[in-house]
């Protein structure tokens, strides 16, 4: 069984304008934009990080924003929700001010026993908001959200697969322990995680497939400390018979992926270098950060790029 794997990193998701990405995560969700830099393979097009202060690994929110880009279809072999923590006591607060930014989608439910409002984001979106005692991760209030409301960090996401069979023991594998089961939905947990630690599977067996576009999540990030724990990491899936990636430099962090059986794309991330590798701390996510081999055309990028304010 793996043992390096501390909960999630971030999640990773796709949308259609980068201006309204950017205005939904800062004003609306209160989130810092930790970084503007481009996609790898399409830079074109934005990569925007948002999080806490510093981009905390389980904080981080991330875009590709690809312009007219279609709507995704929900389905099988996705991540269907993507959840926040919030404070005990807060979701009247984030009824009021998501209802007066206009989100759609709004629902107050509770999951496992705890308190839950869900909401769509600009593009369709899955996501939720849930109350949790004494989550004491540090939280971002420089978008005008207060420090008893501000969002802690990622609760959980979940998982909508037609057979939870495999994908259950992978996450076993990982070293998730299962916590629960209601209503056809099987919660698995990270003993002595980051507070990122839940990963929900939703078994859905006579839906269709997922179709990816603006709204679908891309792939779903786990964190572990560093390289070294990442090498071990990779050892253990390859010798399990799981595809793995070579270790590829995303310049925040290095990253390897793999399919899951249920179609969902997985990224192990190192919580090392960090977001403030290439900015102090104070001016996270203002100037455009190009990776290395993108340098050169800057200026074409500049002028091509959606302006986000």
């Amino acid at each position: 069984m793996i043992t390096q794997i501390k909960g999630l990193h971030h999640v990773t998701s796709m949308a259609a304008s980068a201006s309204t990405n950017n205005r939904f995560f800062t004003d609306t969700l209160g989130l810092r934009r930790v970084k503007k830099t481009v996609n790898f393979d399409a830079p074109d097009v934005y990569h925007l990080y948002y999080g806490d202060e510093i981009g905390t690994p389980g904080s981080v929110m991330t875009y590709f924003p690809f312009p007219h880009i279609a709507r995704g279809r929900p389905g099988s072999g996705e991540v269907g929700t993507t959840v926040f923590s919030v404070p005990q006591g807060s979701l009247g607060y984030w009824t009021d001010r998501l209802t007066k930014a206009g989100a759609d989608g709004l629902k107050a439910d509770e999951a496992f026993g705890e308190k839950r409002l869900q909401f769509a984001g600009p593009d369709g979106d899955g996501f939720a908001l849930v109350e949790v005692k004494d989550d004491d991760r540090a939280q971002w209030t420089g978008n005008g959200v207060g420090a008893d409301e501000a969002i802690r960090g990622f609760h959980s996401a979940s998982l909508r697969l037609r057979d939870d069979g495999a994908n259950a023991e992978l996450l076993k594998f990982m070293g998730y322990e299962q916590v629960d089961a209601r209503d056809g939905v099987t919660r698995f947990g990270m003993p002595g995680g980051n507070g990122a630690d839940f990963i929900d599977v939703e078994t859905m067996p006579n839906i269709a497939g997922a179709r990816l576009g603006a709204g679908s999540v891309h792939h779903l990030a786990f964190a572990v400390e560093n390289r070294e724990k990442q090498l071990e990491v990779r050892k253990a899936l390859m010798d399990t018979g799981y595809q793995v990636t070579p270790v590829i430099d995303r310049d925040y962090f290095w990253a390897i992926y793999f399919r899951t059986p249920g179609g969902v794309l997985f990224e192990i991330a190192t919580n090392e270098p960090g977001f403030d590798r290439d900015e102090d701390t104070a001016h996270l996510g203002e100037a455009l950060k190009l990776p290395t081999q993108h340098e050169h055309m800057r200026s074409v990028l500049e002028g091509h790029l959606e302006p986000l304010a």
